[in-house]
């Protein structure tokens, strides 16, 4: 039979976002986005309860500013806004210098674990549930329960390794050290091991016999990370000088101790680098001082071997008198070089006062140069004794002022406090920072929420598969009728015995009602074929073939057409199961190796009109025994037999077997799974037929679920149906004359039941809608082979 192919306008992939589309297949997948959330939060809840709580130490430094700044306007002030001075102490603060001291003064390279419970069971003991005291849970530290350590020296071979420590009765403990051996020791006892270098000594011990601790000595290239990475310093406003420090930890009290030893160990760096400069020169002065006390000893000694050598005893009183002048003269003329040098910064030496300057310079110059010729004129020994005398109280002078230089110095760098203050110490608070549950808790709602909104969005975007008859009608197939999911038979998976008929079980399922929609379609579309006989295919297993096929053919018995149904699958055919007919009775298969005739296979069943005829026993080539004029010459005397003959053949994408069923038959439908069955699945499909001279006269979307249609396409369909018997049927249509069908027959137009007579009266609610009744064209097929 030809078929016209409708032309569809509609454009099945849009490019353009639709809210309410959107908005349709959220609330389609509201199930998967309630468990994403559910899921996500009871996670974030373990989370919460089962991480150890994290505390914060917060601590101030005030950096004072700087004498002999340069005082610049307010506007110029307002171009230097960015002082590089507090991010400078940060980065001190950071630095290898103070955290390194701290690790050492705070002992932060030793590192005590309580083996804890796993999370779930942590989470669990927080909101009260008891945790049973076993074997197997005897080992994890509850909460409370802790040690002090108060001496830790390993060697450097064990740095970073475990020492698992065992708590045992009676204050007592036992040590698995890294190489194995085992020690016993006891709390507030040092446990020494010369040979290998190990001390330990625990001061608290406050745990169950059983509990067990790791310990751990870290290096300090690992102890400082740690630390540094914990540490937190931030400056308070804009170039207020006032530094934050915030530090965590596990432990409240370690956690405020560790921050205090970082504040005390930056101050003292800070100290020692303002006292720099006075410790630089007191170690000049230090360096100088015993060569000026070994000058005074060469001079006294020089002075005291002459006197004795020449016996004079002392200079007398005009040797004295100028030597004391010359002393004088001399200190005069240095403090004029000194004065100079400030006129010099002030004035040019043709000023007033500069010239006044020189002019007493010159004068006491001259005076001690008449001093040091009456020197020249004394005799020889007074003026050896005098240049003597002269040299050792010049060294001694030098050796006092030095003297009093270093005791300036010491008193300087003694008294140097730095330009930083500790404002306030450190300070933990109780409460801890960390976790913050009713954060966690909300973020895992929103990460869960989102998880299932995204999960939903990929699961409808990677979905391909048909979802309404639009999209079958759009590549050019006519469709016959969208037959419902029904869950009953869905679910009715079992591989052995009877399988139910839907038709007869349940007749008023809305499943039921589509076939008798499809009986309608077909009954009128092959009013002018040629041959009676259907085949029903599909893409591919699974798609709800068979049961398409057994309740089309017990609808249309019912519907008073005599109907011969086929299980033309000749390799997996299991309609037999549907009537109870043995797995031995002959069948199709025996019929075309010759071994039986018509009347041999068969079998009438318990529905009025409806005759069947099983596979028979499988064959080893049933597409060889299909292209034999055996089955050819079936169909004909079928037609002849019946009004109807349905045959159930393979999936068509599978075998060829469809191909020659369908050359042979009056026409060919595809049964199209709901979400399953592809479109390109669909072309693949009118592709083979059509190569192999047969064609695709229409198709069945079977298994729709309105529940699970995607948006854009559930308008149609997402109506609920509910069909209940009456004693009295209310017709919801004018009345209509009774017209009478004429089923073409071997014995020419016999008068059929009637319209009204082929479905049983039924009720519909007010809001019900049928979704599929209507019929499609279907004309004569003329490329038969």
């Amino acid at each position: 039979m030809a078929m016209k192919t409708p032309v569809s306008t509609s454009k099945l992939d849009d490019d353009e976002i639709d809210i309410g589309v959107l908005l349709a297949r959220l609330w389609a997948g509201k199930l998967w986005i309630v468990l994403f959330t559910t899921l996500a939060a009871t996670a974030g809840l373990i989370f919460a309860l089962g991480t150890p709580p994290t505390y914060r130490a917060d601590a101030m430094l005030q950096l004072e500013e700087k004498t002999g700044q340069l005082a610049l306007p307010a506007a110029l002030t307002e171009l230097t806004s960015s002082d590089p001075r507090s991010v400078t102490e940060i980065e001190i603060l950071n630095s290898r210098m103070v955290l390194g001291q701290a690790v050492a003064d705070a002992h932060v390279d030793w590192n005590v674990t309580p083996r804890r419970l796993p999370m779930v069971l942590t989470a669990l003991a927080k909101v009260g549930a008891p945790i049973p005291e076993n074997d197997l849970l005897a080992a994890y530290v509850r909460e409370g329960e802790q040690i002090r350590l108060d001496l830790l020296e390993v060697p450097a071979r064990w740095i970073g390794r475990d020492i698992l420590l065992k708590v045992g009765p009676d204050g007592r403990f036992t040590l698995q050290l890294p190489d194995g051996s085992a020690r016993e020791s006891q709390i507030d006892e040092t446990l020494t091991e010369s040979e290998l270098g190990f001390a330990l000594r625990i001061g608290v011990m406050e745990a169950v016999p059983g509990r067990e601790f790791i310990i751990r000595h870290l290096s300090e290239n690992a102890a400082i990370r740690n630390l540094r990475g914990r540490l937190a310093v931030a400056e308070r406003g804009r170039q207020s000088g006032i530094l934050e420090l915030s530090l965590t930890g596990p432990d409240l009290e370690g956690t405020e101790r560790t921050l205090n030893a970082i504040t005390q160990a930056y101050l003292r760096q800070n100290i020692s680098r303002s006292a720099a400069e006075a410790e630089s020169s007191l170690a000049f002065v230090e360096s100088q001082i015993p060569a000026a006390e070994a000058m005074i000893q060469t001079a006294e000694r020089a002075l005291n071997d002459y006197r004795q050598q020449q016996q004079a005893i002392d200079l007398g009183f005009e040797g004295q008198s100028l030597l004391t002048q010359i002393s004088g003269l001399e200190d005069q003329l240095q403090q004029l070089v000194g004065e100079e040098e400030t006129l010099a910064e002030r004035y040019t030496p043709n000023h007033p006062a500069y010239q006044q300057l020189l002019s007493e310079r010159a004068r006491l110059e001259e005076r001690l140069e008449r001093l040091r010729s009456d020197v020249a004129n004394l005799p020889e020994t007074q003026r050896e004794v005098l240049n003597l005398t002269r040299d050792f109280e010049l060294a001694q002078e030098v050796y006092l002022e030095l003297l009093n230089r270093a005791q300036e110095l010491r008193v300087m760098r003694a008294s140097t406090i730095g330009n930083v203050r500790i404002v306030d110490t450190a300070t933990t608070d109780d409460r801890p920072v960390a976790p913050r549950r009713a954060r966690i808790l909300a973020l895992s709602l929103v990460l869960g929420a989102f998880a299932g909104i995204g999960f939903v969005l990929i699961q409808n975007a990677l979905r391909r598969g048909i979802q309404s008859a639009e999209e079958i009608t759009s590549l050019g197939l006519p469709v016959f009728a969208t037959i419902n999911l029904n869950d009953k038979s869905a679910k009715n998976t079992k591989r052995t015995g009877k399988l139910p008929i839907l038709s007869l079980t349940d007749p008023n399922d809305l499943t039921v009602e589509g076939f008798r929609s499809l009986r309608t379609s077909l009954h009128f579309a092959m009013l002018d074929a040629s041959s009676r006989s259907i085949t029903l295919t599909s893409a591919a297993p699974e798609a709800g073939k068979s049961f398409t096929s057994v309740n089309l053919a017990v609808v249309a018995a019912q519907a008073g057409q005599s109907v011969c149904l086929v299980d033309a699958d000749l390799r997996r055919g299991h309609l037999r199961r549907y009537f109870d007919v043995p797995k031995a009775h002959l069948g199709l298969g025996d019929y075309l190796a010759g071994r039986a005739t018509l009347d041999d296979i068969i079998i009438q069943t318990a529905v009025p009109g409806l005759c069947f005829i099983s596979t028979g026993r499988f064959p080893p080539n049933p597409s060889e025994l299909l292209m034999r004029g055996r089955f050819r010459d079936l169909v004909t005397e079928l037609d002849s037999l019946f009004d109807v003959s349905i045959f159930d053949s393979p999936p068509a994408l599978a075998v060829t077997d469809p191909i020659i069923i369908g050359n042979a038959t009056g026409a060919t439908i595809a049964v199209i799974r709901f979400d399953k069955t592809t479109a390109n699945e669909i072309e693949a499909v009118q592709l083979q037929l059509e190569q192999g001279g047969a064609k695709l006269s229409g198709a069945i979307l079977n298994g729709f679920d309105p529940r699970r249609v995607q948006a854009g396409y559930s308008y149609g369909y997402s109506y609920r149906y509910e069909y209940q018997r009456s004693e009295e049927p209310v017709s919801l249509e004018p009345e209509m004359p009774q017209r009478t069908v004429f089923l073409r027959s071997a014995s020419g137009s016999v008068p059929q039941a009637s319209e009204e007579e082929a479905s049983a009266p039924l009720v519909l609610n007010e809001d019900a809608r049928v979704s599929s009744s209507q019929a499609f064209p279907f004309v004569k097929n003329t490329g038969r082979g």
